[in-house]
């Protein structure tokens, strides 16, 4: 049996992160009802008052975990669609690192906050917002390469609606064959295909060396 810490038995708090974290894991396992305080101070080991040393109530927590969720996921695609891109398919290539790294964007949590926001009207207020703004960031990223606004749009909804089928049917792939179909999505996103040296360069971002040789190989 594990015993405490002295700074556990003397009265130690936690840390804020520590309580989100905590808080983060019931959201994406139970939804947003399970995230109480009182199971998450027992999942903790620690005391109820030690939560109010860091969020003045359950209402701050939830807050916070929508701000998490914002900065990660709509502040990180908005900063990928305005990443140094020389083309087009490059610029989209840069999104899609979003959809295979999970430091970049969340999906989980993306998930979660869509379930959260069925039953949550203010919420779904601020889901519509972010929604609105990471489209209109794959517009403008569009118009910077010359599409027309209303095709930049189009192009724009075509991308972010994929990828919220990804988010919201859970699509389990395997990342070697979602990478290998990226390539094809850039196609169908903008009309254009990618050159070899950028389609290269997107696998060795996101493939360990030996799945890069066997699609030299052509053995995928």
């Amino acid at each position: 049996m594990n015993e405490q810490s002295p700074e556990k038995k003397s009265g130690w708090r936690g840390s804020e992160d520590l309580w989100l974290n905590a808080a983060y894991d019931l959201l994406i396992e139970k939804g947003v009802d399970a995230v109480k305080v009182l199971p998450l101070a027992q999942t903790l080991g620690l005391s109820r008052t030690s939560f109010y040393g860091h969020f003045d109530s359950r209402e701050a927590l939830l807050a916070a975990l929508v701000t998490r969720w914002r900065d990660k996921n709509t502040g990180n695609l908005i900063g990928q669609t305005r990443a140094y891109a020389e083309t087009i398919t490059e610029a989209v290539f840069n999104i899609f690192d979003c959809w295979l790294r999970p430091d970049l964007f969340d999906a989980r949590l993306d998930h979660a906050i869509r379930n959260w926001a069925l039953g949550d009207p203010a919420l779904r207020a601020i889901l519509e917002g972010n929604d609105a703004d990471r489209i209109d960031a794959i517009a403008a990223m569009f118009e910077r390469f010359g599409y027309t606004a209303e095709d930049a749009r189009i192009r724009a909804f075509t991308i972010y609606y994929t990828q919220v089928g990804y988010v919201s049917m859970m699509v389990q792939e395997d990342t070697q064959v979602r990478v290998d179909r990226m390539p094809n999505y850039i196609e169908v996103f903008t009309g254009r295909s990618p050159t070899a040296s950028e389609v290269e360069r997107f696998r060795a971002r996101h493939l360990p060396p030996a799945g890069q040789a066997r699609r030299r190989r052509g053995g995928d």
